[in-house]
């Protein structure tokens, strides 16, 4: 997270996985992966941010997962490889959208950033009892 918001903060302008106005909350599963996407998200900027980040370690529990991880399972719901990195985001928002509007709270989907790695990408308004968000740990990153 960049300044002081909360990993909690949610994105609803959009991004690769939520079309704006479905709001999200973008996780990796590994320390590195998180940096990584924040790496980018850094160089992309044509001023470069002065703002602290900081890498948070959470405790995610949700109810209804779908898991596109996997290259063949990508392909099958029609995202290309080249829709994980384009700047088009308009395939994986499609997705993103339509798995939040069938009532999944969460997705799991390659990262861009590093091969081999998952990121999570969290609907908050399809979490329902039992589903859980806890802050473990922060880390701020020099």
């Amino acid at each position: 997270m960049f300044a002081d918001n909360p990993p909690t903060r949610q994105n609803s302008l959009g991004a690769r996985w939520n079309p704006p106005g479905v709001p999200a909350i973008y996780c990796s599963l590994e320390r590195e992966t998180a940096i990584a996407e924040g790496d980018f998200a850094v160089a992309v900027q044509s001023l470069r941010p002065t703002a602290k980040r900081t890498v948070y370690k959470l405790y995610v529990r949700l109810n209804k997962v779908l898991d596109l991880s996997q290259p063949a399972v990508l392909r099958e719901v029609g995202v290309r490889e080249k829709d994980l990195s384009d700047a088009d985001h308009e395939t994986c928002r499609r997705i993103g959208g339509a798995v939040e509007w069938l009532e999944h709270d969460g997705l799991l989907v390659p990262s861009a950033r590093r091969v081999g790695a998952i990121n999570l990408v969290i609907f908050p308004r399809k979490q329902t009892a039992g589903a859980d968000l806890e802050v473990l740990g922060s880390e701020l990153l020099i």
